[in-house]
C-alpha cells in the first residue's frame, strides 16, 4: 500500500487492488496542502471529528467521487442531510469489515462540533481509526491528547505506523506524542496536525529526538511512502 501525506491530518491511502482511502480532507482554506478539492479522487472517506479543519470538503469530494463516509454515526447523518447518498455510521468501540480491511473505531480526547449558519451542530465523539489491511495496521489518531487507554491499542494492535497530532495547543505535541508512540508501540510514527496555523507551529524535530532512531517518519506535504 502507499501512504501519503497531504498537510495538516490528511492522509491517503492507495492500496494494491487500487482502493483509495482519505482521511479528514480539510482541502478548501488549508494554506499547507498540495491538494485541490475539484480533483481529488477517493473510494471512502474516514473522518475522525467534526471540526471544520476535519470535515473540510468531506461532502463535495464524496458526492463527486460518489464515495462513502466512514465515520461516527453523527457525522453519518450530517452527511446525509447534505445530500451524501453513501455512508456508514460507527461508534467508539466497534469495528466493521469493509472491501478494502478492516476498520476499528477507538476513542480521543477532544471535542467534536461544526458551526453552519451561526449555529453550532453536535457532532458525536471525536474518535480515531485503527485500520487493518493487506497486513497492515495504520492507526490515524485524528485529534487528541495523549492518555493512557492506548497503551490497550497496543496491546491488542501490531501498529505499522501511526499518524499522530503535534500540534499542542489543541492536541498534544512533540513529547506528548513521544509518550503515545511509546505506549501505542509503533514501530514508525508519522506527526500530523502542525504548521499549518501559528497557533500549532512546532518543530518535528523535537519528536525525533525523543524516540529511538529510525521511529519517527517525518514527512513533506506530498510525500509518499510504501508498506
Amino acid at each position: 500500500m502507499k501512504l501519503t501525506y497531504h498537510g495538516h491530518s490528511i492522509v491517503a491511502i492507495e492500496l494494491n487492488d487500487g482502493q483509495k482511502l482519505l482521511f479528514d480532507p480539510f482541502i478548501t482554506g488549508n494554506p499547507v496542502t498540495d491538494l485541490k478539492a475539484d480533483e481529488v479522487e477517493t473510494d471512502w472517506l474516514l473522518i475522525t471529528h467534526g471540526h471544520d479543519d476535519h470535515i473540510g470538503d468531506m461532502v463535495p469530494i464524496a458526492k463527486r467521487n460518489d464515495a462513502t463516509i466512514i465515520s461516527i454515526v453523527e457525522i453519518a447523518k450530517f452527511a446525509q442531510k447534505e445530500g451524501v447518498t453513501k455512508t456508514h455510521g460507527m461508534n467508539i468501540g466497534g469495528k466493521f469489515d469493509f472491501p478494502f480491511g478492516r476498520v476499528k473505531m477507538v476513542h480521543a480526547q477532544h471535542s467534536s462540533g461544526y458551526e453552519k449558519d451561526g449555529q453550532m451542530i453536535y457532532m458525536g465523539e471525536p474518535a480515531g481509526f485503527i485500520l487493518q489491511a493487506e497486513g497492515k495496521t495504520i492507526y490515524h489518531a485524528g485529534d487528541t491528547s495523549n492518555f493512557g487507554d492506548m497503551a490497550l491499542f497496543g496491546e491488542a494492535f501490531d501498529i505499522d505506523v501511526a499518524f499522530l497530532p503535534i500540534g499542542d495547543n489543541f492536541t498534544m505535541g512533540p513529547l506528548e506524542a513521544a509518550s503515545a508512540t511509546k505506549r501505542l508501540k509503533a514501530k514508525q510514527v508519522v506527526p500530523i496536525h502542525y504548521n499549518t496555523f501559528p497557533l500549532i507551529e512546532q518543530d518535528p524535530q523535537q519528536l525525533v529526538d525523543a524516540l529511538p532512531a529510525g521511529v519517527v517518519k517525518v514527512l513533506d506535504v506530498g510525500e509518499t511512502f510504501e508498506l
